[in-house]
């Protein structure tokens, strides 16, 4: 499936934003969608994930600030996060995991200023 991301941009610290993950096809037979996030010259991180059943699992970083969630109707998968820090600056990525992280989109920039 192909995975295209959006919602990131340019926000303050204290501030939130919605992330999107359009997949081109059905997500419904799909165990577990994610998000990851990579910042500049560090190692890419997950952030959260949400099983076909609508469990959630939060990174430490972003926990209590972050929510995932899935539409399978629309194909879709979001992430909210609050309450944002310049530690979350970073490139964004969606993925869907069938026994491994298989499906990547191209990622989505999320800047915080301070």
């Amino acid at each position: 499936v192909q995975l295209q991301a959006s919602g990131g941009g340019l926000v303050q610290a204290g501030g939130s934003l919605r992330l999107s993950c359009a997949a081109s096809g059905s997500i419904s037979n799909i165990a577990v969608m994610g998000w990851h996030r990579q910042a500049p010259g560090k190692q890419r991180e997950l952030v959260a994930t949400i099983t076909s059943g609508g469990f959630p699992y939060y990174g430490d970083s972003v926990k209590g600030r972050c929510s995932i969630s899935r539409d399978s109707a629309k194909n879709t998968v979001y992430l909210l996060m609050n309450s944002l820090k310049p530690d979350d600056t970073a490139v964004y990525y969606c993925a869907a995991y069938r026994g491994t992280w298989s499906d990547w989109g191209q990622g989505t920039l999320v800047t915080v200023s301070s």
